[in-house]
């Protein structure tokens, strides 16, 4: 599955904004029109919702840019993933991959085993925090393991994302952290 970045997100937000205040602008303002009197004399005014051509090719492209910028955030919203409770060894897990799911675990550690000597204090305590979780932990715990402070963790963790070693997904009220 594709997994949107944080520009497409904001991409898809500012669309979505634009849209939304180009369909509340069209609808706010009808196209004024001529009505023409019974006596013959002529006013002009709106006449209930009248719309030109280029009215409703506005709409219509506004609705369009609004629910694929809806659809585009809700999708990313809903992929599911990780959890800290998630059991990597789960036996179903294990018999659809024919027992290979610890190897390529295991494999994994290894791999972040040795990008943890490469880093920096700060950077290692968190890193090693969230390796100690099987690569899944959410930031609010990150706090917790460690004598870092929300702000230190915080900026760390940006500094880990910077370097691709770790990204944060938005779950509920708080981030979950998971190891590259």
């Amino acid at each position: 599955m594709t997994q949107f970045g944080p520009r497409s997100e904001l991409l898809a937000a500012a669309i979505l904004v634009t849209a939304t205040a180009v369909l509340v602008a069209q609808f706010l303002t009808a196209t004024p029109t001529v009505v023409a009197g019974a006596d013959g004399s002529t006013r002009l005014g709106a006449a209930g919702w009248q719309f030109s051509l280029r009215d409703t090719v506005a709409i219509t492209l506004a609705a369009a840019g609004a629910g694929a910028s809806v659809t585009t955030l809700l999708y990313e919203d809903s992929t599911p993933a990780p959890t800290a409770e998630t059991n990597p060894g789960d036996s179903s897990v294990e018999r659809s991959t024919g027992g290979s799911s610890d190897e390529l675990l295991q494999a994994r550690r290894n791999e972040w085993e040795s990008v943890s000597e490469r880093l920096a204090d700060n950077e290692a305590v968190v890193y090693q925090t969230v390796l100690d979780a099987d690569g899944v932990r959410p930031q609010s715990e990150v706090v917790e393991q460690t004598d870092l402070s929300k702000a230190t963790v915080s900026r760390t963790l940006d500094s880990l994302e910077a370097r691709e070693l770790v990204e944060r997904k938005r779950r509920g009220m708080g981030n979950v952290v998971f190891l590259t």
